[in-house]
Protein backbone atom coordinates (compact mmCIF):
# COMPACT_ATOMS: atom_id res chain seq x y z
CA UNK A 1 0.00 0.00 0.00
CA UNK A 2 1.20 3.14 -0.82
CA UNK A 3 1.41 6.13 1.89
CA UNK A 4 1.18 9.98 1.63
CA UNK A 5 2.36 12.77 3.92
CA UNK A 6 -0.31 12.46 6.96
CA UNK A 7 -1.51 15.81 7.95
CA UNK A 8 -2.30 16.16 12.27
CA UNK A 9 -4.20 18.84 13.95
CA UNK A 10 -1.74 20.79 16.03
CA UNK A 11 -3.78 20.37 19.00
CA UNK A 12 -3.10 17.46 21.11
CA UNK A 13 -4.08 16.26 24.50
CA UNK A 14 -5.73 12.42 25.59
CA UNK A 15 -8.08 10.79 27.89
CA UNK A 16 -5.98 8.13 29.50
CA UNK A 17 -4.58 7.84 32.67
CA UNK A 18 -0.82 7.81 33.54
CA UNK A 19 0.11 5.29 36.60
CA UNK A 20 0.08 5.63 39.66
CA UNK A 21 3.42 6.75 41.65
CA UNK A 22 4.15 5.83 45.61
CA UNK A 23 2.94 9.29 46.89
CA UNK A 24 0.96 10.74 43.89
CA UNK A 25 -1.77 9.00 41.57
CA UNK A 26 -3.03 10.94 38.01
CA UNK A 27 -6.40 11.48 37.52
CA UNK A 28 -9.09 8.77 35.76
CA UNK A 29 -9.34 9.47 32.09
CA UNK A 30 -12.26 11.16 30.76
CA UNK A 31 -15.14 9.49 28.53
CA UNK A 32 -15.23 12.33 26.03
CA UNK A 33 -16.91 12.68 22.64
CA UNK A 34 -15.59 15.09 19.94
CA UNK A 35 -14.93 18.48 21.67
CA UNK A 36 -15.88 22.13 21.00
CA UNK A 37 -13.30 24.79 21.50
CA UNK A 38 -12.10 26.10 24.33
CA UNK A 39 -13.45 29.02 25.98
CA UNK A 40 -9.91 29.82 28.15
CA UNK A 41 -8.13 32.46 26.77
CA UNK A 42 -4.01 32.00 26.65
CA UNK A 43 -1.89 34.66 27.69
CA UNK A 44 0.70 34.97 24.35
CA UNK A 45 3.91 34.21 26.79
CA UNK A 46 2.77 30.75 27.23
CA UNK A 47 2.16 29.50 23.58
CA UNK A 48 6.03 29.16 22.90
CA UNK A 49 6.78 29.22 27.00
CA UNK A 50 8.83 26.67 28.50
CA UNK A 51 7.97 25.11 31.56
CA UNK A 52 10.96 24.61 34.49
CA UNK A 53 9.85 22.74 37.27
CA UNK A 54 11.49 23.73 40.44
CA UNK A 55 12.29 21.42 43.08
CA UNK A 56 13.37 23.73 45.46
CA UNK A 57 14.25 21.33 48.45
CA UNK A 58 16.46 20.21 46.18
CA UNK A 59 17.90 22.51 43.35
CA UNK A 60 20.59 23.80 45.59
CA UNK A 61 22.35 22.42 48.81
CA UNK A 62 20.77 24.96 51.02
CA UNK A 63 17.15 24.21 49.56
CA UNK A 64 16.47 27.76 50.15
CA UNK A 65 14.73 30.60 48.09
CA UNK A 66 17.51 33.12 48.73
CA UNK A 67 19.74 30.20 47.28
CA UNK A 68 17.47 29.62 44.14
CA UNK A 69 17.50 32.80 43.44
CA UNK A 70 20.90 33.04 42.37
CA UNK A 71 19.74 30.22 39.81
CA UNK A 72 17.65 33.02 38.29
CA UNK A 73 20.64 33.99 35.76
CA UNK A 74 21.21 30.15 34.62
CA UNK A 75 17.47 29.75 33.98
CA UNK A 76 17.45 33.09 31.92
CA UNK A 77 20.47 31.78 30.13
CA UNK A 78 19.18 28.36 29.34
CA UNK A 79 15.99 29.98 27.50
CA UNK A 80 13.13 29.20 30.44
CA UNK A 81 9.51 30.90 30.37
CA UNK A 82 7.80 29.75 33.13
CA UNK A 83 9.16 28.73 36.97
CA UNK A 84 6.59 25.84 38.23
CA UNK A 85 7.30 25.33 42.22
CA UNK A 86 6.79 22.54 43.79
CA UNK A 87 4.21 23.16 47.02
CA UNK A 88 5.61 26.17 48.74
CA UNK A 89 3.28 25.41 51.90
CA UNK A 90 4.54 24.79 55.21
CA UNK A 91 3.99 20.34 55.66
CA UNK A 92 2.13 18.85 57.85
CA UNK A 93 3.70 16.25 60.92
CA UNK A 94 0.24 14.64 61.72
CA UNK A 95 1.36 11.72 59.45
CA UNK A 96 4.64 12.72 57.68
CA UNK A 97 6.56 10.37 56.08
CA UNK A 98 9.82 10.30 55.96
CA UNK A 99 11.87 13.16 57.76
CA UNK A 100 10.69 16.41 55.86
CA UNK A 101 7.11 15.07 54.48
CA UNK A 102 5.62 15.34 51.01
CA UNK A 103 5.69 18.54 49.94
CA UNK A 104 1.36 17.51 49.02
CA UNK A 105 0.57 17.45 52.49
CA UNK A 106 -0.03 21.14 53.13
CA UNK A 107 -0.87 22.50 56.42
CA UNK A 108 -1.76 26.03 55.68
CA UNK A 109 -2.34 27.45 52.10
CA UNK A 110 -1.77 31.17 53.14
CA UNK A 111 1.59 30.66 54.86
CA UNK A 112 5.12 29.42 53.08
CA UNK A 113 7.19 26.71 54.30
CA UNK A 114 10.13 27.88 56.33
CA UNK A 115 12.29 25.62 55.27
CA UNK A 116 12.79 27.77 51.98
CA UNK A 117 12.79 30.41 53.61
CA UNK A 118 10.04 33.75 54.36
CA UNK A 119 6.95 34.64 51.84
CA UNK A 120 8.93 37.93 51.40
CA UNK A 121 11.95 36.29 50.53
CA UNK A 122 9.93 33.84 48.15
CA UNK A 123 8.33 37.58 46.64
CA UNK A 124 11.28 39.48 46.11
CA UNK A 125 11.99 35.39 43.75
CA UNK A 126 8.77 36.17 41.98
CA UNK A 127 9.95 40.22 41.34
CA UNK A 128 13.26 38.88 39.96
CA UNK A 129 12.17 36.50 37.85
CA UNK A 130 9.53 38.67 36.37
CA UNK A 131 12.27 41.47 36.10
CA UNK A 132 13.83 38.82 33.54
CA UNK A 133 11.18 38.24 31.64
CA UNK A 134 10.24 35.30 33.44
CA UNK A 135 6.44 33.89 34.70
CA UNK A 136 5.78 31.70 37.84
CA UNK A 137 3.19 29.43 38.84
CA UNK A 138 3.16 27.77 41.78
CA UNK A 139 2.00 23.64 42.58
CA UNK A 140 -1.49 23.78 44.34
CA UNK A 141 -3.05 21.05 46.37
CA UNK A 142 -6.51 20.96 45.56
CA UNK A 143 -7.72 17.76 46.76
CA UNK A 144 -6.91 17.09 49.97
CA UNK A 145 -4.93 18.56 52.94
CA UNK A 146 -2.30 17.75 55.36
CA UNK A 147 -4.30 16.21 58.40
CA UNK A 148 -3.02 19.12 60.93
CA UNK A 149 -4.07 21.36 58.60
CA UNK A 150 -6.29 24.35 60.64
CA UNK A 151 -9.24 23.23 58.46
CA UNK A 152 -9.58 20.26 59.55
CA UNK A 153 -10.77 21.78 63.06
CA UNK A 154 -12.42 24.94 62.26
CA UNK A 155 -13.97 23.31 59.33
CA UNK A 156 -14.37 19.89 59.71
CA UNK A 157 -17.63 19.70 57.81
CA UNK A 158 -15.24 20.47 54.72
CA UNK A 159 -13.60 16.93 54.65
CA UNK A 160 -15.11 13.95 52.87
CA UNK A 161 -15.62 10.87 55.01
CA UNK A 162 -15.67 7.33 54.97
CA UNK A 163 -18.18 4.81 55.51
CA UNK A 164 -17.41 4.56 58.84
CA UNK A 165 -17.54 8.39 59.50
CA UNK A 166 -13.96 8.79 59.26
CA UNK A 167 -11.45 11.33 57.65
CA UNK A 168 -9.58 10.07 55.38
CA UNK A 169 -6.50 9.80 52.56
CA UNK A 170 -6.96 8.76 49.09
CA UNK A 171 -5.14 5.60 47.56
CA UNK A 172 -2.39 5.53 50.08
CA UNK A 173 -1.73 9.17 51.10
CA UNK A 174 -2.02 8.32 54.58
CA UNK A 175 -0.60 11.93 55.65
CA UNK A 176 -3.42 13.48 54.28
CA UNK A 177 -7.56 14.00 54.17
CA UNK A 178 -9.62 14.70 51.40
CA UNK A 179 -12.24 17.53 50.62
CA UNK A 180 -15.34 17.43 50.52
CA UNK A 181 -16.75 20.01 47.47
CA UNK A 182 -19.94 19.57 47.64
CA UNK A 183 -20.23 22.15 50.19
CA UNK A 184 -19.46 25.32 48.60
CA UNK A 185 -17.89 27.02 51.73
CA UNK A 186 -14.90 25.01 51.02
CA UNK A 187 -15.45 25.42 47.22
CA UNK A 188 -15.15 29.05 48.57
CA UNK A 189 -12.64 28.62 50.89
CA UNK A 190 -10.14 27.03 48.05
CA UNK A 191 -10.56 29.89 45.83
CA UNK A 192 -9.79 32.55 48.46
CA UNK A 193 -6.66 30.78 49.71
CA UNK A 194 -5.94 30.65 45.44
CA UNK A 195 -6.52 34.23 45.24
CA UNK A 196 -4.38 35.12 48.32
CA UNK A 197 -1.20 34.10 46.10
CA UNK A 198 -1.86 36.25 43.65
CA UNK A 199 -3.04 39.13 44.85
CA UNK A 200 -0.76 39.01 47.88
CA UNK A 201 2.61 37.51 45.90
CA UNK A 202 1.80 38.41 42.22
CA UNK A 203 2.26 35.16 41.06
CA UNK A 204 1.18 34.26 37.37
CA UNK A 205 -0.99 30.57 37.98
CA UNK A 206 -0.98 27.34 39.35
CA UNK A 207 -0.30 23.72 38.15
CA UNK A 208 -2.76 22.02 40.30
CA UNK A 209 -1.90 18.60 41.61
CA UNK A 210 -4.81 15.66 40.62
CA UNK A 211 -6.94 18.15 39.24
CA UNK A 212 -9.28 15.20 37.47
CA UNK A 213 -9.80 14.16 41.18
CA UNK A 214 -11.75 17.68 42.21
CA UNK A 215 -15.25 18.16 40.36
CA UNK A 216 -14.79 19.99 37.04
CA UNK A 217 -17.38 21.93 37.53
CA UNK A 218 -15.28 23.40 40.70
CA UNK A 219 -12.84 24.88 38.07
CA UNK A 220 -15.32 26.27 35.49
CA UNK A 221 -16.18 28.00 38.62
CA UNK A 222 -12.95 29.15 40.13
CA UNK A 223 -11.34 30.30 37.08
CA UNK A 224 -13.58 33.61 36.45
CA UNK A 225 -12.88 34.45 40.17
CA UNK A 226 -8.97 33.75 40.10
CA UNK A 227 -8.79 35.87 36.70
CA UNK A 228 -10.21 38.64 38.36
CA UNK A 229 -7.06 38.99 40.32
CA UNK A 230 -4.63 37.64 37.75
CA UNK A 231 -6.14 38.45 33.74
CA UNK A 232 -3.09 36.49 32.42
CA UNK A 233 -4.13 33.31 34.62
CA UNK A 234 -1.90 29.91 33.34
CA UNK A 235 -3.76 27.27 34.65
CA UNK A 236 -1.86 23.29 34.05
CA UNK A 237 -3.97 20.40 34.95
CA UNK A 238 -2.25 17.35 35.99
CA UNK A 239 -4.49 15.54 34.55
CA UNK A 240 -5.31 14.03 31.14
CA UNK A 241 -8.89 14.68 31.22
CA UNK A 242 -10.53 16.64 28.05
CA UNK A 243 -13.37 18.39 29.90
CA UNK A 244 -11.23 20.39 32.86
CA UNK A 245 -9.34 21.94 29.18
CA UNK A 246 -12.91 23.15 28.14
CA UNK A 247 -13.49 26.36 30.00
CA UNK A 248 -11.11 25.93 33.49
CA UNK A 249 -7.40 25.19 32.11
CA UNK A 250 -5.13 26.35 29.88
CA UNK A 251 -3.42 23.43 29.12
CA UNK A 252 -2.60 19.18 30.96
CA UNK A 253 -0.48 16.48 31.95
CA UNK A 254 0.63 14.50 28.21
CA UNK A 255 0.50 11.35 30.73
CA UNK A 256 -0.31 9.19 27.49
CA UNK A 257 2.42 10.78 25.14
CA UNK A 258 4.56 9.49 28.48
CA UNK A 259 3.05 6.36 28.68
CA UNK A 260 4.03 5.67 25.00
CA UNK A 261 7.69 6.99 25.27
CA UNK A 262 8.00 4.66 27.79
CA UNK A 263 6.60 1.82 25.39
CA UNK A 264 7.95 2.19 22.55
CA UNK A 265 11.69 2.50 24.27
CA UNK A 266 10.27 -0.99 26.04
CA UNK A 267 10.26 -2.52 22.44
CA UNK A 268 13.64 -1.15 21.47
CA UNK A 269 15.13 -2.71 24.18
CA UNK A 270 15.86 0.48 26.32
CA UNK A 271 13.76 0.18 29.51
CA UNK A 272 15.70 -0.67 32.40
CA UNK A 273 13.88 0.75 35.51
CA UNK A 274 11.33 -2.42 36.66
CA UNK A 275 12.62 -5.37 35.23
CA UNK A 276 8.99 -6.66 36.22
CA UNK A 277 7.27 -3.95 33.56
CA UNK A 278 5.21 -5.15 30.43
CA UNK A 279 4.73 -2.64 27.90
CA UNK A 280 2.45 -3.49 24.87
CA UNK A 281 4.60 -3.62 21.36
CA UNK A 282 4.86 -0.01 20.11
CA UNK A 283 6.49 1.87 17.65
CA UNK A 284 6.80 5.47 15.92
CA UNK A 285 4.51 5.42 14.25
CA UNK A 286 2.06 4.98 16.71
CA UNK A 287 2.11 8.98 18.10
CA UNK A 288 -0.10 9.35 14.79
CA UNK A 289 -2.80 7.48 16.19
CA UNK A 290 -1.92 9.49 19.93
CA UNK A 291 -2.30 12.55 18.36
CA UNK A 292 -5.14 11.83 16.34
CA UNK A 293 -7.35 10.72 19.35
CA UNK A 294 -6.32 14.03 21.10
CA UNK A 295 -7.21 16.16 18.41
CA UNK A 296 -10.65 14.36 17.98
CA UNK A 297 -11.17 14.65 22.49
CA UNK A 298 -9.69 17.63 23.65
CA UNK A 299 -11.22 21.20 22.91
CA UNK A 300 -9.85 23.32 19.98
CA UNK A 301 -7.34 25.36 20.92
CA UNK A 302 -6.46 23.96 24.21
CA UNK A 303 -2.63 21.86 24.84
CA UNK A 304 -1.15 19.53 26.61
CA UNK A 305 2.48 19.19 28.94
CA UNK A 306 5.09 17.10 26.79
CA UNK A 307 7.74 15.76 29.32
CA UNK A 308 10.29 13.40 29.27
CA UNK A 309 10.40 13.46 32.80
CA UNK A 310 9.22 15.38 36.14
CA UNK A 311 9.26 14.78 40.02
CA UNK A 312 7.14 11.71 40.15
CA UNK A 313 8.46 10.12 36.82
CA UNK A 314 12.15 11.26 38.61
CA UNK A 315 11.33 9.75 41.95
CA UNK A 316 9.13 6.91 41.18
CA UNK A 317 9.19 6.11 37.81
CA UNK A 318 12.77 6.05 36.77
CA UNK A 319 14.97 8.74 35.78
CA UNK A 320 14.46 9.97 31.84
CA UNK A 321 17.81 7.26 31.51
CA UNK A 322 16.25 4.34 33.00
CA UNK A 323 12.76 4.70 31.03
CA UNK A 324 14.30 5.77 27.93
CA UNK A 325 17.76 4.99 27.49
CA UNK A 326 19.86 5.94 24.50
CA UNK A 327 16.39 7.24 23.06
CA UNK A 328 15.66 10.32 25.98
CA UNK A 329 17.32 12.71 23.91
CA UNK A 330 15.38 12.34 20.43
CA UNK A 331 12.10 12.23 22.64
CA UNK A 332 12.90 15.60 24.32
CA UNK A 333 13.62 16.46 20.13
CA UNK A 334 9.47 15.67 20.09
CA UNK A 335 8.13 16.74 23.27
CA UNK A 336 9.63 20.27 22.20
CA UNK A 337 8.74 19.96 18.59
CA UNK A 338 5.21 17.71 18.95
CA UNK A 339 2.15 19.90 19.47
CA UNK A 340 2.25 21.20 23.28
CA UNK A 341 4.12 22.28 25.69
CA UNK A 342 7.51 21.45 27.00
CA UNK A 343 8.78 20.91 30.22
CA UNK A 344 12.16 20.61 31.86
CA UNK A 345 12.88 18.98 35.20
CA UNK A 346 15.04 19.94 37.88
CA UNK A 347 18.39 18.85 36.89
CA UNK A 348 17.10 17.57 33.75
CA UNK A 349 19.52 20.13 32.18
CA UNK A 350 22.76 18.53 33.59
CA UNK A 351 22.04 15.13 32.29
CA UNK A 352 21.71 14.32 36.01
CA UNK A 353 21.03 10.64 36.02
CA UNK A 354 19.70 9.83 39.49
CA UNK A 355 16.24 9.86 41.54
CA UNK A 356 16.16 12.55 44.19
CA UNK A 357 14.66 11.43 47.58
CA UNK A 358 11.01 12.78 47.67
CA UNK A 359 10.76 12.95 51.83
CA UNK A 360 14.30 13.81 52.76
CA UNK A 361 17.35 16.60 51.70
CA UNK A 362 19.01 15.43 48.76
CA UNK A 363 22.52 16.74 47.18
CA UNK A 364 21.53 19.02 44.44
CA UNK A 365 22.37 18.80 41.53
CA UNK A 366 26.08 19.76 40.07
CA UNK A 367 24.98 23.25 37.80
CA UNK A 368 28.26 24.29 36.89
CA UNK A 369 30.10 23.62 34.55
CA UNK A 370 27.07 23.64 32.00
CA UNK A 371 27.67 20.75 29.95
CA UNK A 372 26.45 19.49 26.70
CA UNK A 373 23.06 18.88 28.14
CA UNK A 374 22.13 22.68 29.07
CA UNK A 375 23.39 23.52 25.44
CA UNK A 376 20.92 20.53 23.99
CA UNK A 377 17.93 22.08 25.82
CA UNK A 378 19.28 25.86 25.79
CA UNK A 379 19.17 25.37 21.65
CA UNK A 380 15.68 23.55 21.96
CA UNK A 381 14.25 26.22 23.81
CA UNK A 382 15.53 28.94 21.00
CA UNK A 383 13.96 26.53 18.76
CA UNK A 384 10.87 27.27 20.58
CA UNK A 385 11.08 30.81 20.98
CA UNK A 386 12.17 31.50 17.09
CA UNK A 387 9.41 29.19 15.52
CA UNK A 388 5.57 30.24 15.06
CA UNK A 389 4.93 26.68 13.33
CA UNK A 390 5.52 25.52 17.34
CA UNK A 391 3.12 27.97 19.25
CA UNK A 392 1.31 25.61 21.48
CA UNK A 393 -2.24 25.18 20.46
CA UNK A 394 -4.56 26.76 17.93
CA UNK A 395 -1.63 29.24 16.75
CA UNK A 396 0.72 26.52 16.18
CA UNK A 397 0.85 24.97 12.55
CA UNK A 398 -0.16 21.56 11.92
CA UNK A 399 1.70 18.49 11.69
CA UNK A 400 2.59 16.72 8.06
CA UNK A 401 4.34 13.64 8.44
CA UNK A 402 5.90 11.83 6.04
CA UNK A 403 5.46 7.66 6.04
CA UNK A 404 8.32 5.87 6.11
CA UNK A 405 9.15 2.17 5.19
CA UNK A 406 10.30 1.36 8.73
CA UNK A 407 7.80 2.21 11.71
CA UNK A 408 10.60 3.11 14.17
CA UNK A 409 11.58 6.74 12.00
CA UNK A 410 9.70 8.85 12.26
CA UNK A 411 10.04 12.12 10.16
CA UNK A 412 7.27 15.21 10.49
CA UNK A 413 7.78 19.00 9.27
CA UNK A 414 5.59 22.23 10.65
CA UNK A 415 5.27 25.57 9.13
CA UNK A 416 3.98 29.01 9.22
CA UNK A 417 4.74 32.34 7.96
CA UNK A 418 7.55 30.88 5.98
CA UNK A 419 9.15 29.32 8.51
CA UNK A 420 9.48 25.37 8.61
CA UNK A 421 10.91 23.07 10.84
CA UNK A 422 11.69 19.36 10.02
CA UNK A 423 12.21 16.66 12.40
CA UNK A 424 13.68 13.04 11.97
CA UNK A 425 14.21 10.97 14.62
CA UNK A 426 15.02 7.05 14.88
CA UNK A 427 13.25 5.19 18.02
CA UNK A 428 13.98 1.66 17.11
CA UNK A 429 17.05 -0.62 18.49
CA UNK A 430 19.07 -0.68 14.84
CA UNK A 431 20.34 1.66 12.56
CA UNK A 432 17.62 1.86 9.98
CA UNK A 433 17.91 3.53 6.31
CA UNK A 434 15.50 6.67 6.14
CA UNK A 435 13.26 5.46 3.15
CA UNK A 436 9.88 7.02 2.11
CA UNK A 437 7.24 5.53 0.95
CA UNK A 438 5.47 8.57 -0.26
CA UNK A 439 6.02 12.41 -0.05
CA UNK A 440 9.67 13.31 1.21
CA UNK A 441 10.74 16.47 2.70
CA UNK A 442 12.75 19.25 0.84
CA UNK A 443 15.60 20.77 2.38
CA UNK A 444 15.13 24.18 0.69
CA UNK A 445 18.29 25.61 2.58
CA UNK A 446 17.37 24.45 6.30
CA UNK A 447 20.11 24.32 8.64
CA UNK A 448 20.79 21.76 11.23
CA UNK A 449 19.77 23.51 14.92
CA UNK A 450 22.65 21.69 16.66
CA UNK A 451 25.53 22.46 14.21
CA UNK A 452 24.25 25.79 12.18
CA UNK A 453 25.10 24.01 9.30
CA UNK A 454 23.22 23.07 6.38
CA UNK A 455 23.32 19.89 4.92
CA UNK A 456 22.09 16.95 3.36
CA UNK A 457 19.35 14.61 5.25
CA UNK A 458 20.97 11.43 6.27
CA UNK A 459 19.91 8.37 4.26
CA UNK A 460 20.18 6.83 7.65
CA UNK A 461 20.18 6.86 11.40
CA UNK A 462 21.73 5.57 14.39
CA UNK A 463 18.99 4.34 16.98
CA UNK A 464 18.20 7.07 19.23
CA UNK A 465 19.79 9.42 16.57
CA UNK A 466 17.91 13.02 15.91
CA UNK A 467 18.20 15.67 13.46
CA UNK A 468 15.83 19.03 13.80
CA UNK A 469 16.27 21.53 10.68
CA UNK A 470 15.13 25.29 10.26
CA UNK A 471 14.79 27.89 8.11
Amino acid sequence: MKFFPIAIAALALIAIVAAACSQKKSDNAAQVTTADSTSVKHPDWALNGVIYEVNLRQSTDEGTVAAFAKQLPRLKDLGVDILWFMPIHPISEDGRKGTLGSYYAVRDYKAFNPEFGTIDEFKALVDSAHAMGMKVIIDWVPNHSGRDNAWVTEHPDWYALNEDGQMYGPYDWTDVYKFDYSVPEMRAGMVDAMKFWLTEVGIDGFRCDVAGEVPTDFWDEARPQLEAAQPELFMLAEASKPELQKDGFNAGYNWPMKDLFSAIAYTSGQYTFNPDAKFDAKHAVDIDTLLAQQAEEYPAGTFLMNMITNHDLNSWEGTEFERLGNLSQAFAVLSYTLPGMPLIYTGQETGMNRAFEFFEKDKAPEWEPRNEYFTFYQTLNNLKHTQPALLAGAEGAEMVRYATANPDIYVFSREKDGKRVIVMVNLGAAEAEVAYTGAAPEADGAVNIFTGEAEAFPASLAPGEYRVYAN
